[in-house]
């Protein structure tokens, strides 16, 4: 099996969601991060992307207000998880609103349009919520993860 961004994802590919990160983020001092994986070996997509988040250390920002999209790729399986922070200031229609944007794109396999647009409704949340500031620091990395383990 050949490893999922050399078949699926392009460098234009990757750059879009890269930008589309970034391009929330100056807006917030939220933080977002993308993550892709093969599978996810028998959890369920929720659970896989709890165990990236702290993978990610995305509990360790200073307001607690990452939100992590989570893609097994092979397994057609996401989910979208927010910090404390975030989660306690949306509610969970926001959150499926956002699932339904994803949802509606993957279904299509207009994956990277997908993901764009749902990164560009969260940041507008987080700018609501958490305002960037002069002095914020980009707490973690803008690329999206491509996460490639062997199966156990």
């Amino acid at each position: 099996m050949g490893l999922i961004w050399q078949h699926n994802f392009s460098t234009e590919d990757k750059t879009a969601i890269r930008e589309a990160i970034q391009s929330a983020e100056r807006q917030t001092s939220g933080e977002v991060r993308v993550y892709f994986e093969q599978h996810t070996h028998g959890e369920s997509a929720l659970q896989r992307a709890v165990k990236a988040f702290a993978k990610l250390k995305m509990e360790k920002t200073k307001d607690r207000n990452g939100v992590l999209f989570y893609i097994a790729f092979e397994d057609r399986q996401f989910a979208v998880l927010g910090d404390q922070g975030i989660h306690e200031k949306v509610t969970q229609v926001f959150w499926e609103s956002i699932r339904g944007v994803l949802a509606r794109h993957f279904a299509q396999e207009a994956f990277v349009e997908g993901l764009v647009e749902a990164i560009g409704e969260v940041g507008q949340q987080l700018r609501t919520w958490f305002p960037y500031h002069r002095d914020d620091v980009n707490e973690l990395p803008d690329d999206p993860v491509f996460h490639n383990e062997t199966p156990a």
